[in-house]
């Protein structure tokens, strides 16, 4: 069952681009680590706040990746520039 990871966070607007360079790093670098990882999307909410979701094929994969990711100075580099990240986990259920 696919797994999807929303990930709401804060970025200051003037480093809008410098948070998006910095995801852009951090999902090559986990799609290089596992083909569990099936697409990415990013909403924006108003000028700070923002909506990345994360599809995975399974919860395992997601759970393997989430085991080692955090430590990587990629990942570290990308959440430097976040405030207030709140991640929520969701087994999607159905797509129409």
């Amino acid at each position: 069952m696919s797994v999807l990871r929303l990930t709401r966070l804060t970025v200051d607007a003037d480093r809008a681009d410098e948070m998006l360079a910095r995801r852009a790093a951090l999902i090559e670098a986990v799609r290089g680590m596992t083909d569990g990882l099936t697409d990415t999307r990013l909403a924006r909410v108003d000028e700070e706040t923002w909506l990345d979701v994360w599809r995975w094929e399974s919860g395992e994969a997601l759970d393997e990746v989430a085991a080692t990711a955090p430590g990587l100075p990629v990942a570290q580099a990308a959440f430097a520039v976040v405030r207030d990240a709140q991640v929520e986990r969701y087994d999607l259920v159905d797509e129409r």
